[in-house]
């Protein structure tokens, strides 16, 4: 069976999720501008209390997965931390070395001290900058994740749909490989028989709301389209129930 994530950014995305059928949320903040970074506390424990799986992404900041500077690496540590003890079901972590290769050392730096043992752990989109993505997939079944997140390299899932067949293969059930990235409801069946292990769909909107000269430009914010998340959910039962 393939599982159904969506990322959300606030409770009524949560609870959205929760009311089609999702099997977790990844929860994060400023998803469309900057890729996602870390939800505040209060979001992560509200978030928490609706009751749906939440895997909390840890990241400090925007732009690449490279973090040389300590103070990042300590604030992810203690957000990793802090999100375990509001209690997530998961956190979704990622650190590449300069050469873009797995960064196993900032790893376990950022996990160093949070309860991780009865939690999940997904490597993100950081692995989507990796050039031998078999040889990261090794490397993180060694460390204990869960799953990774992928598009296969690719700027869509369904261009990287070899890649990600090619990924599934190599884990071979050791990992779980979550496909991820400018995925449409149409592109289901297809991420199905690659045989990914989960799907993970932004399924969101934005809704007008303009902060005028001090909201930083925007003029609106988002939130989970739930008539979206409900073609989706309704899309993966099917292509599901005929294995």
């Amino acid at each position: 069976m393939t599982a159904l994530e969506f990322p959300v950014q606030d409770v009524a995305g949560a609870v959205g999720a929760r009311r089609v059928g999702a099997d977790r949320v990844e929860l994060c903040a400023a998803l469309g501008s900057t890729g996602g970074l870390t939800a505040s506390i209060g979001t992560i424990e509200a978030v928490v209390a609706t009751g749906i799986p939440v895997h909390a992404l840890i990241r400090c900041r925007a732009g690449g997965f490279v973090y040389a500077e300590a103070d990042e690496i300590a604030v992810m540590n203690a957000d990793a931390r802090a999100a375990v003890s509001a209690g997530v079901a998961g956190l979704v972590v990622g650190a590449l070395t300069a050469d873009h290769r797995v960064d196993v050392e900032v790893l376990e730096r950022v996990l160093d001290g949070a309860a991780v043992d009865d939690i999940e752990l997904t490597f993100h989109r950081a692995i989507d900058q990796v050039c031998d993505r078999s040889a990261a997939v090794d490397t993180l079944v060694a460390q204990g994740m869960t799953r990774v997140l992928t598009s296969g390299g690719a700027a869509r899932c369904a261009d990287g749909l070899d890649e990600l067949a090619e990924m599934v293969a190599h884990a071979a059930g050791r990992i779980q490989i979550m496909a991820g990235g400018g995925i449409t409801v149409g592109d289901i069946p297809a991420l199905h028989r690659a045989g990914v292990d989960a799907v993970h769909l932004s399924a969101r909107r934005v809704v007008a709301d303009d902060g005028g000269p001090g909201g930083g430009g925007t003029s609106g914010h988002e939130q989970l389209d739930q008539e979206l998340a409900a073609e989706a959910a309704a899309q993966l039962r099917a292509v599901n129930s005929v294995g």
